[in-house]
């Protein structure tokens, strides 16, 4: 009697196929992206909304400050110019915060990131096409803002344009670094929705959405250049309109993003 074994066939991913057809993906999950009205509005405009809102719905902010001391950062700057870099900070923790963990906690709970990984396409190129989108998304709020502030309100240029960029850029990663944190570990959309929000409104309140600038209280400030948002808010003032290097809000937007980054890339589950 001959004995016949039977091997479990293992799927193997063919090779040189992991990124082929990402193209295709990211256009896919663009068109689905965009059907979110509201991602779209909080991504997009709402920089805008809450500038043009804020500079033609409080008396005296188009106004200049005159007083301040003369040597003070903000003399002669006007009230809505202070508003901006916090409002810049906003746009990139909003993806990074409330969109984005939202956006996978949904593909989890509906077994998307599962079946991703039951297919040629590498899965993890559905998280390299959404960082993409947001990122994206991102550049285009705040050049919409940007523009839009310029032509209503005469916004002075920065003092020092390339702290002001690399302000920007590492809060890019310090806070999406946070937002792939929330995305590694929550299942739930609710869970997510939940999640984001208590993240999400202690870092504006400290980045200075209430209080910006010149009226931001010393404690505040202080607690809040510990935080990614606070400090990319407050590396953007200095640059705009200070001089000086923002050394401690770089190390600390830095610091984020060497720790929670490696941590959600840890974490994440696919299931």
């Amino acid at each position: 009697m001959t004995a016949t074994a039977t091997a479990t066939p293992t799927r193997v991913r063919p090779s040189g196929t992991g990124w082929r057809g990402f193209g295709r993906l990211l256009r896919t999950e663009t068109a689905v992206w965009l059907r979110d009205s509201s991602s779209v509005f909080f991504g997009v405009l709402f920089p805008t909304v809450l500038l043009v809102g804020v500079g033609f719905g409080i008396p005296g902010m188009r106004e200049p400050i005159t007083d301040a001391p003369q040597d003070s950062l903000w003399y002669g700057v006007t009230p809505i110019a202070t508003y901006l870099p916090t409002v810049l900070a906003m746009a990139i923790g909003t993806l990074a915060i409330l969109s984005l963990p939202v956006t996978f906690a949904t593909f989890r709970d509906k077994g998307v990131l599962r079946r991703m990984s039951t297919t040629p396409m590498r899965p993890q190129a559905i998280i390299v096409a959404h960082l993409a989108i947001n990122v994206a998304t991102t550049f285009i709020g705040v050049a919409l803002a940007l523009g839009v502030a310029q032509a209503l309100f005469g916004i002075v240029q920065p003092t020092q344009l390339g702290v002001v960029l690399g302000a920007f850029v590492l809060g890019m990663l310090s806070l999406f670094s946070l937002g792939m944190l929330l995305s590694a570990v929550v299942n739930k959309p609710s869970t997510a929705n939940a999640v984001a929000s208590l993240v999400y409104f202690p870092l504006l309140f400290l980045a200075g959405l209430w209080t910006p600038g010149p009226i931001m209280p010393d404690i505040v400030r202080q607690i809040g250049q510990f935080t990614p948002m606070g400090a990319a808010a407050q590396a953007m003032d200095t640059g705009w309109f200070g001089e000086g290097f923002p050394l401690l809000q770089y190390v600390v937007m830095l610091a984020y993003t060497a720790v929670l980054l490696p941590l959600a890339i840890r974490l994440f589950r696919w299931t």
